[in-house]
Formats: C-alpha cells, sequence, structure tokens
C-alpha cells in the first residue's frame, strides 16, 4: 500500500502544485532533517497546510476536522493510551457502537490502525486532521490533569520535588512561614493529592475548583476564564478522605454532611498568598464543593490598572471623588463586580477614612477595612446589620448586593447623609438599576437625590496573543450588527500555552453614566428608561456592545467574544 508521502508526492506533482526543482529540494530537507515530508513542504512555504490537506481528503475520500474548537470526552480519550497518541500523532474522538473514529495526520498508517484495533478491539475510522492540530490536544487532553487517579497517587509517592516552592503550601493561622521540603515530601498521599490539585489550579490561573460527587466516581473541574474544563477524576473510594482533609483545612464541621457549609483556608504559591472561600452543598451522591480563588494582588491595582476603557474610566474616577452619594455596579455573578469595587475600596483606603463593608460571605480579606459577614440565621441580615454600622460613624459603606426594599431604603438614606455607598444589583444594563431599586420601594425623587453613577459590567475573554488566526468579516454582517469603524479581526485557534482554548486571561466590558441634572429630572418625571438612555447616549455614554467592539478594535479580544456577552440595542 502507498504511504502518505508517497501520495502527497502524487497528488502534488500530477496537479502542479510544486515543480520537479521544489521536489527535489523538499526530499533533501527531509532527508537531512528527519522530518516528514508534509511538513518541510510547508514550513518552506511551497503549500499551505488548508491547501494540502484539502487535496489530501478529496483524494482519500476521508474529512477533515478542526481540532481547536473539538470538545474531546474524557471517556473517549481514555480509549486509547497516551504513549500510542503521541506514538503515532492521533487522538480520539468519538465512538459510536463498536466503532472508534480518531482524527490522525497519516491515516495510510497501516501498523498504527492495527495496533488501535488490537488495543481496542473495535473497528477504526479516520478523519484528517493537522500535524499541530492533534499535537496541541494530544497535549492539552493527556496533560498531569487528565491522568487517572492512580497516576496521581502514584506521582504523589514518586516526584518527592513535584511540590516545590513554586507549588502551594497551606498558611496556618499562627504560622504563616513555608515548610521545609523534607515535611513536605512526607505528607501523606492524600494531603499531597489535595495539594497536587490547588497547585495545578493556580498554575492555570483557575478562579474555581468544582469538586463533584457522582454515583462512580469524584469528579474535578477547574473554571479558566469564566469557562469549566474537565481535569480528571477520582475513585469513589477515595472521595471521603479527599472531602475530609478539604473539611479539616477549611476549618468545616467533618462530621455535619447534611446541611451546607462555609469556610475558607489560605495557601502561599510562588510567593504570593491566595485565599480559598470555600462552599460546601449536600447533593445526591455526597457533598460538592467549590472553591473559589481570591487572589488579594488583583485588588491592590488600582482602577488605572483594571483595563477599563478611557470613558467609563473617566466617570468611574469623577463619581468616587464625589464626598458622598451611591455608586451601583450591576451584572450576572461572575462578572467582575466584587473586584471592580474592591479595587475601589483599596483606593478609598487611607487611616483618615473609616470603611466598613457588609458582605455575604466576606470574600477578600482587606487590613484596614472592618468586614462584616451576614447570618441569617442569628438575624445579622444586610438590613439589620446596615442599620448597626451606620452606627459606627463610617465614611464609605460597601454593601455585598442590595437584595430587598429595606436593605434599599436604608443604603439610599445613607447615602444621603453624607457617606459613599458601593453596591451591586443584579440588572442587565446601568439603567436598568433605576427601575430595580424604584420596584423595591424607593421613591423616584431619593433615587434621583442618592445615586450619583451607574455601572453595568461584563468580562471578556482575552484572544490569546501566540495563537490567534486573522480572519475576513463580511461588510453586510458588520453593518447588520453596527460595527463602526475599521479593525483588524481575529479568531481565536487554541494553543498549549492558553490550555487549547484559545483565550488567555479577561478583561472588563463597562457601560457607566453619572447622574447629573438632567437626568435626575426624569428620574423624578418617571420617563421612560429608553428615553433616558437615548439622552445618556447623546451626551456620549458608551453601551456595554460599544465598549466590547472598542476592544474588538483594539484587538483585545475577538467579535464573537464581544458578542457573545453582549445584548443588541
Amino acid at each position: 500500500m502507498q504511504t502518505l508521502k508517497d501520495k502527497i508526492i502524487e497528488i502534488l506533482v500530477k496537479d502542479g502544485h510544486i515543480n520537479k526543482g521544489q521536489l527535489e529540494k523538499a526530499l533533501n530537507i527531509q532527508r537531512e532533517q528527519g522530518i516528514p515530508l508534509r511538513k518541510v513542504l510547508i514550513k518552506e512555504e511551497m503549500i499551505q497546510e488548508e491547501v494540502l490537506l484539502s487535496l489530501l481528503s478529496e483524494e482519500l475520500y476521508m474529512p477533515t476536522l478542526n481540532l481547536s474548537k473539538y470538545k474531546f470526552s474524557p471517556e473517549i480519550i481514555g480509549l486509547v493510551p497516551e504513549r500510542l497518541a503521541k506514538l503515532y500523532n492521533l487522538i480520539p474522538i468519538s465512538r459510536f457502537g463498536n466503532t472508534i473514529t480518531v482524527a490522525m495526520t497519516d491515516p495510510l498508517n497501516i501498523f498504527a490502525l492495527d495496533d488501535l484495533r488490537t488495543l481496542t478491539g473495535c473497528n477504526i475510522d479516520t478523519v484528517l486532521s493537522s500535524d499541530d492540530d492533534v499535537s496541541r490536544s494530544i497535549e492539552a487532553q493527556y496533560s498531569l490533569e487528565s491522568k487517572d487517579m492512580e497516576h496521581i497517587l502514584e506521582d504523589a509517592f514518586l516526584q518527592q520535588d513535584s511540590l516545590d516552592k513554586s507549588g502551594v503550601e497551606l498558611v496556618k493561622q499562627e504560622d504563616i512561614e513555608l515548610s521545609s521540603v523534607l515535611e513536605e515530601s512526607e505528607k501523606a498521599p492524600i494531603v499531597k493529592l489535595v495539594d497536587l490539585m490547588l497547585n495545578q489550579a493556580l498554575k492555570k490561573r483557575a478562579s474555581d475548583i468544582h469538586i463533584e460527587p457522582e454515583h462512580d466516581c469524584l469528579r474535578i473541574r477547574y473554571r479558566i476564564d469564566g469557562s469549566l474544563h474537565d481535569v480528571f477524576k477520582i475513585p469513589k473510594s477515595k472521595q471521603n478522605a479527599i472531602l475530609a482533609r478539604l473539611k479539616i483545612i477549611s476549618n468545616l464541621d467533618i462530621t455535619e454532611n447534611r446541611i451546607p457549609q462555609d469556610g475558607r483556608f489560605k495557601v502561599k504559591s510562588e510567593g504570593k498568598e491566595v485565599d480559598f472561600r470555600v462552599s460546601v452543598l449536600p447533593t445526591t451522591f455526597g457533598q460538592k464543593f467549590v472553591l473559589r480563588a481570591l487572589d488579594k494582588a488583583n485588588l491592590s491595582i488600582g482602577l488605572d490598572k483594571l483595563g477599563f476603557s478611557e470613558q467609563p474610566e473617566r466617570i468611574f474616577k469623577e463619581a468616587v471623588a464625589k464626598p458622598f452619594g451611591m455608586i451601583l455596579v450591576t451584572g450576572p455573578t461572575g462578572s467582575g463586580k466584587s473586584t471592580t469595587l474592591y479595587s475601589v475600596l483599596n483606593q478609598l483606603n487611607t487611616p483618615e477614612k473609616n470603611i466598613i463593608t457588609i458582605e455575604d460571605p466576606v470574600e477578600y480579606l482587606v487590613e484596614g477595612i472592618t468586614q462584616v459577614q451576614v447570618r441569617p440565621d442569628i438575624g445579622l441580615d444586610f438590613s439589620s446589620g446596615l442599620r448597626s454600622l451606620l452606627r459606627q460613624s463610617p465614611d464609605v459603606i460597601m454593601i455585598g448586593e442590595i437584595r430587598d426594599s429595606e436593605t434599599a431604603d436604608i443604603a439610599i438614606k445613607a447615602a444621603l447623609t453624607g457617606q459613599i455607598v458601593l453596591s451591586t444589583l443584579h440588572t442587565n444594563d446601568a439603567i436598568s438599576s433605576i427601575t430595580r431599586l424604584i420596584d423595591m420601594g424607593v421613591e423616584p425623587f431619593l433615587v434621583a437625590s442618592s445615586v450619583v453613577m451607574l455601572c453595568a459590567q461584563r468580562l471578556a475573554r482575552k484572544i490569546c496573543l501566540k495563537c490567534r488566526k486573522p480572519i475576513e468579516i463580511p461588510e453586510d454582517f458588520l453593518k447588520k450588527i453596527g460595527f463602526v469603524g475599521k479593525a483588524n479581526f481575529y479568531t481565536a485557534a487554541g494553543c498549549k500555552y492558553c490550555n487549547n482554548t484559545g483565550f488567555y486571561g479577561r478583561i472588563a466590558i463597562l457601560e457607566a453614566i453619572i447622574i447629573n441634572d438632567e437626568i435626575r429630572d426624569m428620574i423624578i418625571e418617571k420617563k421612560p428608561l429608553d428615553y433616558i438612555k437615548k439622552y445618556a447616549q447623546e451626551k456620549g455614554m458608551k453601551t456595554l456592545r460599544d465598549d466590547a467592539f472598542l476592544k474588538v478594535q483594539q484587538e483585545l479580544t475577538t467579535l464573537d467574544e464581544a458578542i457573545r456577552i453582549t445584548s443588541e440595542e
């Protein structure tokens, strides 16, 4: 049977894509460097990879598949060992009955196909994918997190230096010094496993770790840049030990399995301290844990470095500089509202100011700020807590969230009597906060008098600069979505650096509006929101979509991402 190399030569010469001289040059390089001919042809720019794949697909009657956006299943990946996947540069993508489909760079390699049939006992179907595509996918899917628990436990025993100073070390309440490497190596396997899990999460920039009991295993997922990713599964037999370890370090009651619990712990990683907020919820198959990583380094950078666009940042600074009034930040869960408010608090945190927060739960522990945890079980809710803290002579108050009419009423009156009040609401845009407060029973004239700024926020994923690819967007589509101006558009490809997602980090998208005298009059007169919004836009307000499109023009994100996180006006 023909090899892939012979087939490529036959196709390219027959169709006139390369001449005899180019072929001789490519073959010489291939012999000298010992790399596949197709890689030489692409590297020497004799043919584009997409064109070569298309020609092979047509000649072999075989479909091609772009793996960068393919959703892999851990169960399917487990059908083929990592050693075999790397040896033949292939990866399993699906299984139907007794047939496994694999993505390959060389579908004419009969040795690979025979080995797969023998190993799996299944028939093998193939699709064509590029070298880089398959290599990236293998790297992502067969990484440390994708190994089963036995391999991780084995690593915990054998790699005594796997958690050196680049790993994590639990910070004890009475002693925050790192323990010695000797003590680290003597940890029990379960302890070492939990440390490995925390270490990997921080290395991959995960904001949350989800530990979810299922009927046959314990599932571990990381939330990275807003999206959840499966990392590995732990055998059910280890579940109780893992969860008990997490409860111990979080100072939770290990004997209580029936009710939700909240705790926290602290680790040191790469020279900085990271707080983890722990939430425990009883479920059908055991207790689900969600660990939220809270890195204080993100808070001390100030408003200038949060990545806001020039116009909303100017409005924010103008509002914060006012001596009193309410500043509201709105947006869904996970849109960065807390980080923004804490950054403002850090900016205001001086010895002359008494700053008090009331939260559920307290997220970041900040030195110099009085923080109150809501405890509804003992009658300490937002409204009663807020009444008490007003008697503490505060200059700045931060309320975790305005949830009811009583809290809204007290907050509004606090803003009118000389305090700066920061809080959050759940609304779709900035202007809708006005209606939400009025719906809660606050009189329109009180809303108009107390609120100084409204802000809506979202988080857009930043495109990975190492693997982004330029694309063309049709003019009629840009016109349809209201995109104005020139821009270079990119698509997210995926590489090892960004964990094969195409994105690395996130950036804030803001819609901010200062409440001036004209808007106050409109609120008192109960003008429709559309009327107020139209006026604000005429005065220069940038909507969420406007700011998202600006980030696209600055080449910070993709057009798809900008459309995904914002709604049409």
